[in-house]
């Protein structure tokens, strides 16, 4: 067959390793061969593409092996050809398939261009490409939600979504909002709509009127506005026989709940802040741990008053809970003061001297 590319490299991916295989010609004329492994940290990429650099490589070959060519490709992009084959045109002979002869098959297919490449776009585009795809995910999520809502509605014969076309509107969430809080007469229930919808009173109470119980009552709220189970944030419910087994928080979104942690940390350590003496006030009772995960939860909330309702933050100041909860700080203090054999006696001080 005829050859292609004269200096050319296959490499076969792993999550850990890179084996690539060097094919270039030798002063005899031959082609030589020439097999290294490398490391996956962007260092060792440097390294391989140092060498491919160093041999005059024009072409290298990589299989799509999950995401695990990205980094890869991201290093060596710019500074050779790349192509991008697909498992399926990559077929080894059976039985003789290890790491080195994958690399070794990639580079002889390469040499003589028999590797149909993939599109790979470029960097701002896959970047793109990227963000796009999450947000298309995350809207996926959300329609998954309203249809599980939605379900749950329709299972105790609330015919909702026949007259209200968004349950996700301001109307339709006072209505979930109170059939939570237990409401489930038809009138008052229609009573809560706004605007356009007013003018289908009569029959939204129609609509309204179901068999809505205890179970359903209870997914229903587990579907609406649980931010914070939804980041992890939030205790855990395990209970048996009456009693509170655990309140570990659950695993949630691992990149919200990472970042709140680390908001969470960072909040603590601050002076004269709301957040700060929330933070010293919980860890000298529960832990530094649980007080971190505690003002990341606060920390969510404010966000979510903040974006729903178009506000700006106003710090509570780092004596709001002693002022909120001031009787029972002074009789915390007065008992402690009180077991160590002293007589407590409170005079308020005249805030005019």
């Amino acid at each position: 067959m005829d050859i292609l590319y004269e200096r050319c490299c296959g490499l076969d991916i792993h999550k850990r390793t890179v084996v690539a295989c060097l094919i270039v010609p030798s002063p005899a004329g031959r082609p030589r061969k020439e097999i290294r492994t490398f490391g996956t940290m962007t260092a060792d990429l440097l390294q391989l593409s140092d060498w491919l650099t160093s041999e005059s490589v024009t072409h290298v070959a990589m299989e799509a092996t999950g995401v695990y060519w990205q980094p890869v490709w991201n290093v060596l992009e710019g500074s050779f050809t790349l192509l991008l084959a697909k498992a399926r045109h990559i077929q080894a002979v059976p039985g003789r398939k290890t790491d080195v002869r994958d690399g070794e098959w990639i580079a002889d297919l390469l040499r003589h261009g028999l590797l149909r490449p993939s599109f790979v776009p470029d960097r701002p585009q896959r970047e793109l490409r990227e963000l796009t795809r999450y947000r298309t995910a995350l809207i996926r999520e959300r329609s998954a939600e309203v249809n599980r809502r939605q379900k749950t509605l329709e299972g105790a014969n609330l015919k909702l979504a026949a007259v209200a076309t968004d349950l996700r509107g301001r109307s339709g969430q006072a209505i979930l909002a109170a059939l939570v809080a237990g409401q489930t007469e038809p009138t008052a229930l229609a009573e809560l709509v706004k605007r356009r919808l007013r003018a289908k009173l009569s029959e939204l109470e129609r609509a309204l009127a179901g068999q809505f119980d205890g179970h359903q009552r209870f997914l229903v709220a587990q579907q609406v506005a649980h931010l914070a189970s939804w980041a992890g944030m939030c205790p855990g419910n395990h209970e048996s026989a009456g009693k509170r087994q655990s309140g570990r928080t659950r695993k949630g979104n691992a990149w919200l709940r990472s970042a709140l942690t680390e908001a969470g940390q960072a909040a603590g350590r601050t002076k004269h802040t709301y957040l700060g003496a929330q933070y010293r006030r919980l860890a000298a009772r529960r832990g530094k741990k649980k007080a971190t995960i505690a003002v990341g939860h606060t920390i969510l909330i404010i966000a979510y008053h903040l974006l729903t309702e178009h506000t700006t933050y106003q710090d509570l100041g780092v004596d709001y809970l002693e002022q909120r909860h001031r009787h029972a700080v002074e009789r915390r203090l007065v008992r402690r003061l009180e077991a160590l054999g002293n007589k407590v006696t409170l005079e308020p001080i005249d805030p005019a001297a």
